[in-house]
């Protein structure tokens, strides 16, 4: 049994498809084919049910599975160990996060002093997240977004507030701040159902004690803010531009609390590379000195 063919078993079973996995690790079908028989053949059981050219996991694939993740993770993190004893504490990060808006600023501080550190970023919502953490993909995600999923640590390192976006044109654009229900019988301007902002804001609706009657539904919140101006309807926002907008106000809402929370997200049975510790401590102190100015 050879190193080798524990990361091709690993692929061709995330793919469940010989062709796929072939062009993932970029070797020809036929080949891949013949080490994952022979890996077969050395275990003593198949580990695939193959059926009209079609191939699941079996019963003995999937608990192999779980002991070959296992291994390759604890090789992966040795070698970070490893490499960070033998002074590259530099090394990478892998981020995955659901917004870059907040992250852009901070990111090129934490370069400017570690420019030796290597970042690969993908942005995806809190599914792939987890799926990505419990794989060992990513090291660390960065979210707003709801993340309740196992084995995982997570550290809250700015609350920001949510405004209710009306047109300057709106009766109640003067205030200094609203209550939620005092656009009940306005129009609102939301996301689609189904996406993770949307399912954000639910709660404060509910909080608030009504169900609002949406006008539009979009995926861009770009979208959102160009019919608030126009004057379809009013919205939850949750990002303010620091330039001032003369036809949008920024409503503050006393009542619900109305925030919303963003967090560092790493997996606490994985090893945590000095660079990724180093980042995660950076981006804190970063949002943590702009709350105490204000900014």
């Amino acid at each position: 049994m050879e190193l080798l063919q524990l990361h091709y078993f690993r692929t061709v079973a995330r793919w469940q498809h010989m062709t796929k996995a072939a062009q993932e690790l970029r070797i020809a079908q036929p080949a891949l084919s013949k080490t994952i028989a022979r890996l077969e053949e050395d275990i003593g059981v198949p580990l695939f049910d193959r059926e009209r050219g079609r191939i699941r996991l079996n019963t003995f694939g999937k608990a192999y599975l779980e002991r070959v993740e296992k291994a390759l993770n604890l090789l992966d993190e040795g070698q970070k160990v490893v490499s960070e004893l033998a002074g590259m504490e530099h090394g990478s990060i892998h981020l995955a996060t659901s917004t870059l808006d907040l992250l852009s600023e901070p990111l090129g501080k934490f370069l400017s002093l570690h420019p030796d550190v290597h970042f690969q970023i993908t942005q995806a919502g809190t599914e792939e997240m987890a799926n990505l953490l419990a794989g060992g993909d990513v090291d660390i995600c960065f979210t707003h977004l709801p993340f309740k999923y196992p084995d995982v640590s997570v550290k809250t390192v700015l609350r920001e507030e949510i405004y209710v976006a009306v047109p300057s044109t709106h009766h109640l654009a003067n205030q200094n701040s609203i209550r939620l229900i005092d656009v009940a019988d306005d129009p609102f301007i939301g996301y689609k159902e189904e996406l993770p902002a949307q399912k954000l804001y639910d709660p404060f609706f509910q909080q608030a004690g009504f169900t609002p009657k949406f006008a539009c539904r979009v995926d861009d919140p770009t979208a959102i803010l160009k019919l608030v101006r126009a004057g379809l309807g009013v919205a939850l926002f949750g990002c303010v531009s620091k330039e001032a907008d003369p036809q949008l106000r920024m409503l503050p809402i006393s009542q619900p609390v109305c925030q919303r929370h963003f967090q560092m997200i790493w997996h606490e049975k994985r090893y945590l590379s000095l660079a990724a510790r180093k980042f995660c401590s950076f981006i804190t102190e970063y949002f943590s000195e702009a709350r105490a100015i204000g900014r």
